[in-house]
């Protein structure tokens, strides 16, 4: 129970630093602040609680470090359902505080949603599989006993600011089926003519590829 309340917390600050700061600040701290609030949240919260429950708050790096042989298969589902609740009670927070109308929740990307163009998904999948792919790389590598203990919530956390820097133009950035998931469900709540629920499924496919991708790849060829 400790670690699925770290898990539960750990993604409700990430999506709430995250998307929140997309939602509620984004016209005025552009693609930079949020891919610092990202890296940011992310950081702070593996340290807080990172001690407790590893601190993936993400389906993804959950099942990537499953993969790499790093985490329990029998502990995967309650530690991806804990991260779902915590992102999409932290979507609930956002909602309550900025209060879009219907009318906001319609247009592409709108709630900080992730999308893809229709009729043409393969940049979408390209980047949101290598960039995941490469996330888990450094995670694997950074908590890896052969480098120094305390630097790794250091490196995931400008890892996955890198990340959105690339990607806000293209998906949004997902890199994680909870945050995802949390955005997508509560603008289908309240706009059910947006495309985000629709989409949903590929910010799952193309994150846990490129996860379980680089979980094997480092099992076989990086991990001693």
């Amino acid at each position: 129970m400790q670690k699925l309340i770290a898990e539960f917390l750990g993604t409700l600050w990430l999506v709430l630093g995250g998307c929140g700061a997309a939602v509620i600040a984004g016209a005025d701290i552009g693609y930079a602040g949020i891919s610092l609030a990202f890296g940011l949240s992310v950081m702070t919260m593996i340290y807080a609680v990172g001690g407790i429950s590893g601190g993936h708050f993400n389906p993804a790096v959950t099942l990537g470090l499953t993969a790499a042989g790093k985490f329990k298969k029998n502990e995967a589902l309650p530690y991806i359902a804990a991260q779902l609740l915590g992102a999409i009670v932290a979507a609930g927070i956002i909602y309550i505080v900025k209060q879009p109308y219907p009318d906001d929740l319609a247009t592409v990307g709108a709630f900080a949603t992730n999308f893809y163009e229709q009729g043409n998904i393969l940049p979408a999948l390209t980047i949101e599989i290598v960039l995941t792919f490469f996330f888990l790389i450094v995670i694997l590598g950074s908590t890896s006993s052969r480098v120094p203990a305390g630097f790794a919530p250091i490196a995931i956390g400008l890892t996955l600011t890198l990340i959105h820097l690339i990607s806000i133009p293209v998906t949004n950035t997902s890199v994680n089926p909870a945050r995802s998931s949390s955005q997508a469900i509560w603008v289908y709540l309240f706009n059910t003519d947006s495309i985000a629920l629709c989409q949903l499924w590929l910010f799952w496919v193309a994150p846990i590829i490129g996860a379980v991708t680089a979980g094997r790849l480092y099992k076989k060829f990086l991990d001693r």
